[in-house]
C-alpha cells in the first residue's frame, strides 16, 4: 500500500510540473504577469516532493523544475540570464531545505513513537510490578492479621482450658465457682474479640444523615463522664459554635469519638485533661481529641493503626484500625500528632457534605 501511494504521489508531482510548464509555454510572451505566476507555481511540486520524499525527493524535483524553467525561459523569458539561474537555484534551495526539515520532522516523529512505545512498555511493566506489590502486601497483611488473631485467641483459650481442668479436678465449690467465672470472663473476651475482628474485616457501609457534631460530642462526653471521674481526668469540649451539620453516619462517628476519648482517658492513669475540639477547615470537619498524658513512644507511632497492635494489657488492638477504616469510608482521614512528652492528638478530617453515597 505504501509503495502504491508513493507511485501515485510521484505521478502527481510529474503531472503538476508538466501542467505548469505547458501553461507557461502556451502563454503569450507579452503576458508577463502570467509568466511570473507560473514561475512561482513551480515551487508547489518542489515543496510537496520535499515534504513527502525528504531532501532527495525535494532536490530531484527542484532540478527537474529548474531545467524545465530554464529550457522555456531561455527562448521566451525576457529576464536576463542571471535572474533565470538565480530562480533555478532557489528551486534547488527550497527543495533541499524543505526535504531536510521534513526528514528531521520525520525522524523526530519516529523517535517520539519509539519513546511512546517504550514508555508504554515501562508503564505496563510498572503496572505488573504494582500488582505484584499489592498482592504481596495483601498476603503480608493477611498473614499479619492471622498471626495477630491467633495470638490474641490463644491466651483466653489457655485460660479457659486451665480453668476447666481445675474446675473438673477441684471438688471445692468455691474454687469451681471462681474457675467458672474465669471461663465466662474469657469467653466474653473471645466473643468481643471476634466481634471487633468482623467489624474490621467486614465494615458496615455508613448510613449518611445530617448530624449535629456538637451534640454528638456532648453525648460522648456524658457517656465517659463516670469513667473520667474515676480516673481523675477532666474532659472538656471546645466546639465551634458556628459549626454546621455534617453529613455522616452518627453511630459510626460516635463510635470513633468514643474510642479516641476512652483511649485518651486510659493513657492518663495519674489523671489529666482530655480536650475535644471541633471546627470547619476549608469545607471539612476537623475534630481533635487531645490529652495531656505521657504520649506515645516514637517506636510505636508508625504501628498505632496496625491491626492487633496494642500496649494495653487486655486490649484487642482493633479499636484504632476500625476507627481509621470508618473515617476512610466517610472520605476522610484519621491522623496522629504525637506531641512528644506532653500527650498526643488524634484528628479526624472529613467532608461536611458527602458528594455521593460511600460504597461498601
Amino acid at each position: 500500500m505504501a509503495a502504491i501511494a508513493s507511485q501515485w504521489r510521484i505521478i502527481g508531482i510529474a503531472v503538476g510540473l508538466s501542467v505548469i510548464a505547458l501553461a507557461q509555454a502556451l502563454t503569450p510572451d507579452d503576458l508577463l504577469h502570467w509568466h511570473y505566476v507560473f514561475q512561482r507555481l513551480f515551487y508547489f511540486p518542489v515543496i510537496f516532493a520535499g515534504l513527502i520524499f525528504g531532501w532527495r525527493g525535494g532536490v530531484a524535483t527542484a532540478v527537474v523544475a529548474a531545467l524545465t524553467y530554464l529550457t522555456h525561459t531561455e527562448k521566451k523569458d525576457p529576464f536576463d540570464l542571471v535572474d533565470r539561474w538565480l530562480e533555478a537555484g532557489m528551486f534547488c534551495l527550497v527543495g533541499s531545505l524543505t526535504g531536510v526539515l521534513s526528514d528531521r520532522e520525520r525522524r523526530q516523529r519516529l523517535s517520539l513513537k519509539l519513546t511512546a512505545e517504550r514508555l508504554e512498555e515501562v508503564y505496563l511493566e510498572l503496572q505488573r510490578n504494582v500488582e505484584h506489590v499489592k498482592r504481596a502486601a495483601r498476603m503480608s497483611a493477611l498473614g499479619h492479621l492471622s498471626a495477630g488473631l491467633a495470638h490474641e485467641i490463644r491466651n483466653p483459650l489457655a485460660s479457659i482450658e486451665g480453668a476447666a481442668f481445675l474446675a473438673e479436678s477441684d471438688a471445692d465449690p468455691e474454687s469451681r465457682k471462681e474457675f467458672l467465672g474465669i471461663i465466662t470472663k474469657e469467653t466474653k473476651r473471645l466473643n468481643g474479640m471476634v466481634t471487633h475482628f468482623l467489624e474490621f474485616a467486614r465494615p458496615r457501609p455508613p448510613e449518611l444523615h445530617a448530624t449535629n457534631v456538637v451534640e454528638l460530642v456532648e453525648s460522648v462526653l456524658m457517656l465517659v463522664s463516670r469513667t473520667a471521674a474515676q480516673s481523675r481526668v477532666s474532659v472538656r469540649s471546645e466546639p465551634d459554635i458556628e459549626l454546621s451539620r455534617v453529613e455522616c453516619d452518627p453511630e459510626q462517628l460516635k463510635q470513633v469519638i468514643l474510642n479516641l476519648v476512652l483511649n485518651a482517658i486510659q493513657a492518663m492513669p495519674e489523671g489529666g485533661t482530655v480536650t475535644v475540639s471541633a471546627k470547619t477547615e476549608s469545607g471539612k470537619l476537623a475534630l481533635s481529641v487531645n490529652d495531656t498524658g505521657p504520649g506515645i513512644p516514637a517506636e510505636n507511632v508508625d504501628a498505632i493503626f496496625d491491626p492487633f497492635f496494642t500496649t494495653k494489657r487486655n486490649g484487642t488492638g482493633l479499636g484504632l484500625p476500625i476507627a481509621y477504616q470508618i473515617i476512610q469510608q466517610h472520605g476522610g482521614e484519621l491522623t496522629l500528632d504525637a506531641n512528644g512528652r506532653t500527650g498526643c492528638t488524634f484528628t479526624i478530617r472529613m467532608p461536611t457534605k458527602q458528594a455521593e453515597k460511600v460504597p461498601a
